[in-house]
């Protein structure tokens, strides 16, 4: 171990270490010089610190973000402080001159370091708030994921509230074993599943979930029988709405202060009391968002993960860690089991399936047939009607009176891919898409009597004119879910319309007959399920410029098709010959996500591979390449232009891009993922060294490649 400078020496990056007086008292574990006299030395003077007795030497996580930096480093121990210096607490030490946080790892009785140590400053609370399976699970994902110790700790700690702290523990409340299997009936292998976490082991399945509203209870009955073999359960789903379905499913089979929910939108103060009744073990049921996978659960034994395909799983703080792999690599450490479930499969999942590491869960053909909705593809033009209203609604016959058959017993959902009134604009004439003509992005409309303005800048194009003919009038190339929902008001008069999307998202709808036009992941559920589905413009989402597009698609259909009743109508503005139109029609996720991964791993792209992404200038990446001992196979593809919008401008073109930065991604076989990840590591840290002007953003398996 080393020091950050007890001794006079030079860290790159820090600047010069004062050097220490030399009246400081000896290290721990050797016993004092004698004088000339052949005496010891005299007690220190008053106001000198001593080391503690024991295990003086403290092993510290200090909070420093350069790369070269990712170690820890000792300190001495003041005697004064020797009772709160407990493993795991919270502590202020002096670092290059500053005071700093960290997080005390372990204490010692000497050190490597072969210079003089510096003292602690202080402990800022003695509350262990750092469990060592939590140390050492940050650790392993800090390396997986090519970051730092300490980064990986201030997603994994919430920040202190010393008037919360100081509030007393609660009590455990005992909990006895629920009858029968409940939800987990309708799947051949759930009882056996429920009776090897009742029994104290480990299995491990990916589940495909019924479509329906039961999903929330089948996790609780999972948690509460876990909990019932004295073991702890830990669920991490997408969003807060799921975070509130699942809770209450929980409500109602544990009872009150069994479990606690944790997610964002709680008061700083709120989630840490919630946070230390877990780590206190006053509770052993957890259910949150994705930073809730970090939560130091006593005794671990099911890690749950709902929709592991979601895009909002992957935490957007470096290192970017994915719920699932941490999930995964806490399984594993605990010897706990691991369920991974939604209502689709993605190809992670099934690549866990494929080697062995985890079981298909999932029910007979003839019960998915019993609850599935009835899907029926049409085309976006050959199948306009005459009905003046319909076509003003820009649906397709058979969509239309699906609609309007099915407004009579209840709502019907309307799933529109882009969010906004008129998201992008082309000429009248022509059709040259309308650009603005300070900074070329794409122009777009709020509403129907607004005046186009860009996107990206926010200038107004009042006086815009086609580059090409010189026309003035535009087109909508793009319909958002404002202006579908204004269409679907005229086509379907005295019907009330409801939106739920960024802007304002409906949680929950009453069974009256009503029109919800949403945006994939902002459907709410609809009390008695919907009487019917429209799922608007596939081609918006089938055609992106983007690996995952097929299974995103299929993602996003199914979870909106799973919220209408058993063999409800749902019509999909898609051509049926299509693999994911089929797999939606079939309700095959399984199928269609082994086929896509097996075309993966024909042309060699996640997760049949491991992959990298480097983002920064092309010096900078050049730089970073040079520098990493990158392992035997190691592929460089790239770098390009990266397409990116002014921050908070929305989405950029294809074509064009920021020419400052470019993006390169880096390909190995998937047992060469831990080389990649730690010769990237070392890389940054040498250029951390030499005082890089220019930091590489480096994203191991990223979600978007393209």
């Amino acid at each position: 171990m080393t020091n950050d400078g007890g001794a006079a020496e030079l860290i790159p990056g820090l600047g010069d270490i004062v050097p220490v007086p030399a009246a400081k008292p000896a290290r721990p574990g050797r016993p004092a010089k004698p004088t000339k006299a052949g005496k010891p030395r005299k007690t220190p003077k008053k106001g000198v610190r001593v080391p503690a007795e024991t295990l003086p030497v403290a092993r510290i996580a200090v909070d420093v973000a350069l790369p070269h930096l990712d170690r820890p480093f000792d300190y001495l121990i003041p005697a004064e402080l020797a009772d709160k210096a407990v493993p795991g607490c919270r502590v202020r030490v002096r670092f290059a001159g500053k005071l700093v946080d960290g997080f005390l790892l372990e204490r010692a009785g000497e050190s490597d370091h072969e210079g003089t140590l510096r003292f602690l400053e202080r402990v800022t609370s003695p509350e262990p708030v750092l469990a060592p399976e939590i140390a050492a699970l940050a650790r392993e994902v800090a390396d997986r994921y090519a970051g730092s110790l300490y980064d990986v700790l201030r997603l994994a700690i919430p920040p202190r509230h010393a008037r919360v702290e100081a509030e007393p523990p609660g009590e455990r409340l005992e909990y006895e074993a629920p009858g029968g299997p409940g939800p987990w009936a309708d799947y051949p292998a759930g009882p056996s599943f429920l009776a090897a976490l009742g029994e104290r082991r480990a299995p491990r399945a990916v589940w495909s979930a019924l479509p329906g509203p039961a999903w929330p209870a089948a996790m609780a009955r999972a948690a509460a029988v876990t909990l019932a073999g004295g073991r702890g359960a830990l669920v991490v789903v997408a969003d807060w709405r799921d975070v509130a379905r699942v809770d209450e499913a929980l409500t109602a089979e544990l009872g009150e202060g069994r479990h606690v929910a944790l997610t964002a939108d709680l008061k700083p103060s709120e989630r840490y009391r919630r946070w230390l009744t877990i780590l206190r073990g006053t509770v052993r049921v957890v259910v949150g968002t994705r930073a809730a996978m970090f939560a130091p659960v006593h005794d671990l034994g099911l890690t749950v993960l709902w929709d592991d395909g979601d895009d909002v799983h992957p935490d957007p703080h470096a290192p970017y860690p994915h719920p699932r792999e941490v999930l995964a690599l806490r399984a594993h450490r605990a010897g706990a089991a691991a369920l991974i479930g939604g209502f689709t499969r993605t190809t992670e999942a099934t690549q866990l399936v494929e080697s062995g590491w985890a079981h298909a869960l999932a029910a007979d053909r003839v019960r998915i047939r019993e609850l599935m909705p009835r899907i029926g593809p049409v085309g976006d033009d050959a199948e306009l009607p005459k009905d003046a209203a319909a076509r003003s609604a820009r649906l397709p016959n058979v969509a239309f009176q699906a609609a309007r058959r099915a407004l009579e017993e209840g709502p019907v959902l309307v799933q529109v891919p882009r969010r906004g009134y008129l998201p992008a604009l082309a000429c009248g004439r022509c059709r040259t898409q309308a650009h603005c003509t300070a900074c070329q992005g794409p122009l777009a409309l709020q509403s129907s009597h607004a005046t186009p303005y860009c996107r990206w800048c926010g200038r107004i194009a009042g006086d815009w004119r086609c580059p090409e003919c010189g026309h003035i009038h535009i087109r909508a190339i793009v319909v958002g879910a404002k202006r579908t929902a204004e269409e679907l008001g005229r086509a379907f008069p005295g019907v009330p319309v409801k939106t739920s999307g960024r802007d304002a998202i409906l949680d929950r709808i009453g069974p009256q007959r009503a029109l919800v036009v949403a945006t994939p992941g902002a459907e709410p559920v609809a009390d008695e399920g919907y009487a019917a589905a429209l799922l608007l413009d596939g081609w918006a989402l089938l055609g992106r410029a983007d690996l995952r597009a097929g299974e995103e698609t299929l993602r996003r259909w199914m979870n909106a098709a799973a919220l209408v009743r058993p063999a409800g109508p749902v019509v999909v503005s898609a051509d049926g010959s299509l693999p994911a139109v089929q797999a939606l029609i079939r309700w095959d996720p399984v199928t269609f996500a082994e086929r896509e991964l097996a075309e993966r791993r024909e042309v060699g792209f996640p997760p049949a591979v491991r992959m990298a992404s480097l983002t920064a200038s092309p010096a900078a990446i050049r730089g970073l390449l040079s520098d990493a001992r990158l392992p035997e196979g190691a592929e460089v593809l790239g770098p390009v232009p990266v397409s990116a919008p002014a921050p908070g401008q929305g989405p950029a073109p294809q074509e064009g891009g920021d020419p400052e930065r470019e993006r390169a991604l880096v390909r190995v076989p998937r047992a060469a993922g831990v080389p990649l990840a730690r010769a990237l590591k070392e890389a940054q840290g040498v250029r951390s060294a030499r005082k890089a002007d220019e930091y590489v953003r480096v994203q191991i398996d990223p979600l978007e490649l393209l």
